[in-house]
């Protein structure tokens, strides 16, 4: 999540374009501020995942040239030099660059990191590259579409048989239990008094009724409060099943067009622990560091974001509530069609529709599936 002010004056012979004004204002802004890589960068899970990747593997970085895709502070470049790295190019498409090059600098790596400022699609390097290191991933994983922005860089520089890292990531989800869900109902009822009150005032005061915009704006709000993912923290008490994957990734091999198509899955989620109704669903990913297959990383590592009882990474977790929830018992399962696409509106920002349909011998089997859909904004 790390490739994110606008660029000024050239500092590099490499520099690229800044990002398009609506991209930027969208997405890439928010990286421009330390205080985003702050947020980033505590996160030891994450930091300290990446660390361990590049730092147990440093055969395969020592006199390689690396390229850093959405550097940001400049942190996964700086790994890379102190593995043995002979060259790294740490491309940021945002004004942290020059908080990048300072960085750099302070620590005595100006010899080996380049920073180059620009978005990976407009920067040429004068070579190609052993190793593409990238933190790429948003929230359920694909949030924010950065892996596009990798997978150019891939086509583009890497060598046959270079590595990514991360080089693999899985997408899961499980049922859950949440008092969230029913507070999510409270604040929606509590929206809409709110609104009543108000059209009584805009009558009262200003003799204007604006009740043919109630049912608009119903709709706004049960958007919003009944159709939004949250992010979450869950311990994994409230999981009433295993994780079940549901996609997994290959970046080595999957294509541009494989990812931005339509993700389409068909998945059983079994019901172990059913102390009530399912009130949510829980998604997350895991990435693994494992190489290439010519050049494999002797060390592989793993970047879980699952529910922990020590805590999330900044990821957390995207819950998705349902409303109402669904009646199961233990040994039940929930065929489940996922379907996870991009919003039309803005290609960063994802939908999730699943069709849940309880199966087994329990009270609660259906033979009619339920629809849900949800926006990851």
């Amino acid at each position: 999540m790390a490739e994110g002010g606008r660029g000024g004056n050239k500092l590099s012979r490499l520099d690229g374009k800044a990002p398009e004004g609506s991209d930027f204002a969208n997405y890439f802004c928010t990286y421009a501020y330390l205080y985003h890589q702050k947020d980033m960068l505590e996160d030891h899970k994450r930091t300290g995942a990446y660390y361990n990747a590049v730092m147990q593997n440093r055969r395969q970085f020592k006199d390689k040239v690396v390229l850093d895709v959405g550097t940001g502070s400049g942190i996964l470049a700086i790994f890379s030099a102190m593995a043995g790295a002979k060259k790294v190019y740490a491309v940021e498409a945002t004004d942290m660059a020059k908080h990048a090059r300072t960085l750099v600098a302070h620590n005595k790596f100006e010899g080996v990191i380049e920073v180059v400022q620009g978005t990976i699609e407009t920067i040429e390097l004068p070579e190609k590259v052993d190793i593409i290191i990238s933190e790429w991933m948003g929230y359920f994983l694909l949030r924010e579409s950065m892996l596009d922005s990798v997978l150019l860089a891939r086509d583009k520089f890497l060598k046959p048989g270079g590595a990514l890292y991360p080089s693999h990531a899985r997408m899961f989800m499980a049922p859950m239990r949440t008092n969230a869900s029913a507070g999510r109902i409270n604040d929606f009822q509590n929206a809409m008094y709110g609104w009543s009150e108000f059209l009584k005032e805009m009558k009262g005061f200003y003799q204007v009724d604006l009740d043919c915009l109630s049912e608009s704006y119903r709709k706004e709000q049960k958007d919003y409060y009944m159709s939004t993912s949250a992010w979450g923290n869950v311990h994994p008490s409230q999981l009433m099943g295993p994780g079940t994957c549901f996609k997994k990734y290959d970046l080595h091999t999957i294509t541009i067009e494989e990812l931005k198509a339509e993700l389409d899955a068909d998945i059983s989620m079994p019901i172990v622990d059913a102390c009530g109704p399912v009130d949510a669903f829980c998604g997350w990913f895991d990435v693994e560091f494992k190489g290439s297959e010519e050049n494999p990383a002797d060390d592989p590592v793993k970047l879980p974001t699952a529910p922990d009882a020590t805590g999330p990474t900044h990821w957390g977790q995207q819950v998705f509530m349902l409303h109402p929830s669904i009646d199961v018992a233990a040994g039940d399962s929930l065929a489940t069609k996922v379907k996870v696409a991009r919003q039309k509106v803005n290609h960063r920002l994802l939908e999730l529709d699943l069709e849940v349909k309880v199966t087994g011998n329990s009270i609660h089997a259906t033979s009619e599936p339920r629809q849900f859909n949800w926006h990851i904004d």
